[in-house]
């Protein structure tokens, strides 16, 4: 059995810490299945990606820095999650800045008119506050003459973001949508949390969507929740059913908490359940497939699955080593660096898949 890099981490921390994969799928405490598995998977095609565009904060945070700062144990980190080094915003930054920024970037790359732009969707569960939206900040400081609103999903936002433009392109409701996936997690984790805190990182990712071929989009996606898992990651206090008061936040619980164990478990299983979905419904092999660009949670979840589906590590992008788990930004920061590394060509099948608190999660095959 693992144990927690630190002696002095005991009860519920250290069950949050030690993250096993043994039994994946399995709650270490019910012997229950974590994951209640949909089959419903549906199409949405004609549409296309225009441009794409990615935004990281300067201030990087190295595992060194946090085992001087907080006692973490840097090489821990490293082998349990893949993890070396993670990027924090700014003081003055917040998450539409960062949204802003690889918006700007996604719009310099599509060689597009802003004033084209009529549809603003920004998939974050770290919005600047908690009323207006990230997206009508974001919708503000580029100037543009569109509806805008958040969707809450947690690490599954872009994916549920991603869908909902696709569907209004799709429908002709929207010419031109601008799509962003953002966070920053430094602000809504506990510094010296070593379950949590090492994991995450702050950044934005962005795609302008716009009519394509029929041929082009989702050929396949299925988009689950279940909320039965709502404990497995969560912040308790700041909502309607308990506004933070000073207790809480002495406590603590304005922060977000994880049972990484179970969350590792239910995450595989996911993972594996999904993609396994998409390639049977499609009929495609997984060669048939250009690249892998899974939410970057943790190395070992997507080794884990990957390695169980057969699917080489050569077609798995990956660059959670640098920037941790960016959350919202996750999906599209992956996607702009492979398409700035030439690795994306029209045509290419890209599998997509994202998962995170709520339970939620959105799996889909992508053609370019």
């Amino acid at each position: 059995m693992e144990t927690s890099p630190q002696t002095a981490v005991t009860g519920a921390d250290s069950e949050r810490f030690a993250v096993e994969n043994t039994d994946a799928g399995t709650s270490t405490k019910t012997g229950k299945k974590l994951f209640r598995a949909s089959q419903r998977t549906s199409v949405l095609c004609g549409v296309q990606v225009l441009g794409c565009g990615s935004y990281v904060p300067e201030r990087i945070v190295t595992n060194q820095n946090l085992e001087e700062q907080y006692g973490f144990e840097s090489g821990w980190i490293q082998q349990r999650t893949g993890i070396l080094e993670r990027r924090y915003a700014a003081a003055d930054e917040a998450t539409s800045d960062l949204c802003v920024k690889a918006a700007r970037r996604a719009i310099d790359a599509g060689a597009i008119d802003p004033a084209d732009i009529d549809l603003v969707l920004v998939g974050t569960f770290s919005p600047d506050y908690l009323c207006p939206s990230a997206a009508c900040l974001v919708q503000e400081k580029l100037g543009l003459d569109a509806p805008a609103v958040d969707l809450h999903a947690a690490c599954a936002g872009f994916m549920y973001a991603l869908v909902t433009g696709m569907q209004y392109v799709a429908t002709g409701n929207s010419r031109l949508a601008l799509v962003i996936g953002g966070d920053v997690n430094s602000r809504v984790v506990k510094p010296s949390d070593q379950g949590v805190t090492p994991l995450f990182g702050d950044g934005a990712g962005a795609v302008l969507l716009g009519r394509g071929e029929s041929s082009q989009g989702l050929i396949c996606y299925q988009l689950g929740s279940d909320g039965s898992g709502r404990s497995l990651l969560d912040r308790p206090a700041g909502g309607t059913k308990r506004p933070a008061c000073a207790d809480d936040v002495v406590a603590g619980l304005h922060y977000l908490r994880m049972d990484g164990r179970n969350v590792f478990k239910w995450a595989v299983q996911a993972v594996e359940e999904t993609i396994a979905l998409m390639l049977k419904t499609t009929g495609l092999q997984p060669d048939d497939v250009s690249l892998y660009v899974l939410h970057q949670a943790n190395i070992r979840i997507i080794d884990h699955a990957m390695q169980h589906l057969g699917i080489p590590s050569e077609k798995v992008l990956n660059n959670l080593n640098r920037y941790g788990n960016t959350s919202g930004g996750s999906i599209p920061i992956v996607l702009d660096e492979a398409l700035r590394d030439r690795r994306i060509r029209r045509g290419d099948i890209l599998l997509l898949c994202g998962f995170g608190a709520g339970l939620t999660w959105g799996t889909g095959l992508f053609r370019w």
